[in-house]
């Protein structure tokens, strides 16, 4: 099928509603339009410089950590909770008590993603691994009761009534045969589509569809970066557009509205690739100033410690790249010294301008590595 001859799919009458039941994706697409080509290019060079780069970074795998987090943050976020990267690495402890369920949800995401990242190597991009990755996604948060890890056998809609929805997804009938069509087009090698134009194309077909009875948006992105990894563009899970789609949500929902009702497929493509590109950069960006970090604070902060207290502070470090929120306990457990040596280590990196205090309390004071953090707020 030309893309200029895609059409979405057409409301299906059902008792007293309408919903939309959307096409089926897996065929042959003909790509052709020079606009979207161009972009696709554009895109496909800034995922490969940020593909190359990440695997030239020494223990890469605990920056990733706050690409996870910052993902879970932001694509909570679109859904609505209010959790920051901070607190995504705070526990529950440390949190008011009507703050905990956002920040569950955020934990869910960081353990769907971490989860399906791993299963990759043994099982691919499916509709198996999706119900894995939802049940975690709905684990013991406000969603428990909706059938996590199923896909859905009643009527969902978005907005605030069946009657009055924005949009209704197709009748619970059809799940099996869609989200069966989709997996069969991502899996189809013989299909000859641009990786990036696939996996948006399939985006957009899992949001109409949406599956599941709650947290279609957050799994529907997170697919995104797992099919990136599955295909082999990624060597490492460094790129999520929930970023992008949070700064841009408005023109994210209507854009997906456009294509249901007006087979805007070529806009909706060209909004997803120069998201692509835009995100590839400013993460490849986001690299270079942490080695720049990284190399500064070992070239003007760690040499100030004792040689006595060199690998502690060398182990501390290392940890905050992981998890730049951390209290006495935590440095006792990294450094194992004793609770005043940890303190002294704290305050050390307290007056060399590395960690701030963030409680203003006397007792269990949290810190963190602020100038690191702020480079995932940007």
């Amino acid at each position: 099928m030309n893309l200029a001859d895609y059409r979405a799919g057409e409301p299906e009458e059902r008792y007293e509603y309408r919903a939309f039941l959307p096409q089926p994706i897996h065929h042959p697409w003909v790509i052709a339009d020079p606009e979207l080509l161009q972009l696709l290019g554009q895109a496909d060079r800034a995922l490969g410089e940020l593909n190359a780069f990440s695997q030239l970074i020494p223990d890469i795998a605990f920056f990733i950590r706050m690409h996870v987090a910052k993902e879970a943050t932001q694509s909570s976020r679109i859904e609505g909770t209010q959790t920051n990267i901070e607190d995504a690495f705070k526990s529950a402890d440390d949190l008011n008590p009507e703050e905990r369920d956002d920040w569950g949800e955020v934990q869910n995401y960081i353990q769907a993603i971490n989860h399906s990242i791993n299963r990759l190597p043994e099982l691919p991009l499916c509709n198996r691994l999706l119900r894995e990755t939802h049940a975690i996604l709905m684990q013991g948060v406000r969603g428990e009761q909706k059938m996590p890890g199923e896909f859905r056998v009643s009527q969902n809609w978005i907005g605030v009534s069946l009657k009055n929805a924005v949009f209704v997804p197709p009748h619970h009938d059809h799940v099996p045969d869609l989200m069966s069509d989709m997996e069969k087009f991502l899996q189809d090698s013989t299909i000859v589509v641009p990786p990036l134009i696939k996996i948006a194309i399939a985006h957009y077909q899992f949001e109409t569809i949406h599956p599941f009875l709650d947290g279609n948006g957050r799994l529907g992105r997170l697919m995104i970066s797992l099919y990136l990894a599955s295909e082999g563009l990624l060597h490492q899970p460094a790129l999520y557009l929930s970023d992008y789609f949070e700064r841009n949500k408005t023109a994210y929902v209507d854009h997906l509205m456009a294509v249901r009702q007006g087979n805007h497929m070529r806009e909706w493509l060209i909004f997803f690739l120069f998201g692509v590109e835009e995100t590839a950069r400013a993460s490849a960006g986001v690299f270079r100033a942490i080695l720049a970090l990284k190399e500064r604070i070992e070239r003007e902060v760690l040499p100030r410690f004792s040689a006595r207290r060199q690998d502690n502070a060398h182990a501390i470090m290392r940890n905050l790249y992981a998890r730049p929120i951390l209290d006495v306990k935590s440095v006792t457990a990294i450094t194992g010294s004793s609770t005043n040596t940890a303190a002294a280590l704290i305050n050390d990196l307290v007056s060399y301008g590395v960690l701030v205090e963030l409680t203003g309390q006397r007792r269990n004071r949290l810190f963190a590595f602020d100038e690191y953090i702020s480079l995932f707020r940007r």
